[in-house]
């Protein structure tokens, strides 16, 4: 073989590796593009979204979980961790661990970024459980489950019947 043909055969291997190359990047920047148009809705939707998560700049890794979004599988389900919870509670939950002898109002600017009707519909869900009630306008759990926050969380309940 002269050293012609080996020199062809080498620049026809690299173009072929460069062909290669090429798709792959191609690939790549569509798939950054649809991250960045989501993170922009989550943004701009989203509430307490982290939106320097990742820079535009320097392109993130593909993950799994990732790679499951795209597939069709909302946030929350690639979220979980392996106990089934989310990383953070939900307004539910954070409204009542926040009832303890506050106000409707001082719980709303305790929720970081939650409307304020909607830290209101929680709150009249967990009054409507029993889990909440208001003693001079103030919010107490009624549960010894979440802390123990009522003034009278020691008392014996009642036994009806």
């Amino acid at each position: 073989m002269s050293t012609l043909e080996e020199i062809a055969e080498e620049k026809q291997r690299v173009t072929e590796a460069l062909a290669r190359v090429d798709a792959q990047r191609e690939k790549l920047t569509v798939q950054l593009e649809e991250l960045d148009a989501a993170e922009r809705v989550l943004a701009r939707y989203g509430k307490g979204a982290q939106t320097e998560t990742a820079s535009s700049k320097t392109p993130a890794p593909a993950t799994k979980a990732g790679i499951a979004r795209r597939g069709g599988r909302s946030r929350t389900a690639t979220a979980r961790g392996a106990g089934g919870k989310t990383s953070s509670p939900s307004l539910s939950d954070q409204v009542l661990a926040l009832a303890s002898g506050k106000t409707q109002q001082e719980i709303t600017a305790a929720c970081k970024g939650a409307r304020a009707n909607h830290v209101g519909a929680a709150i009249a869900r967990h009054k409507r459980a029993g889990r909440i009630e208001e003693r001079d306008g103030k919010l107490y759990a009624t549960s010894s489950i979440h802390g123990g926050n009522s003034p009278w969380s020691d008392a014996q309940p009642k036994i009806l019947g």
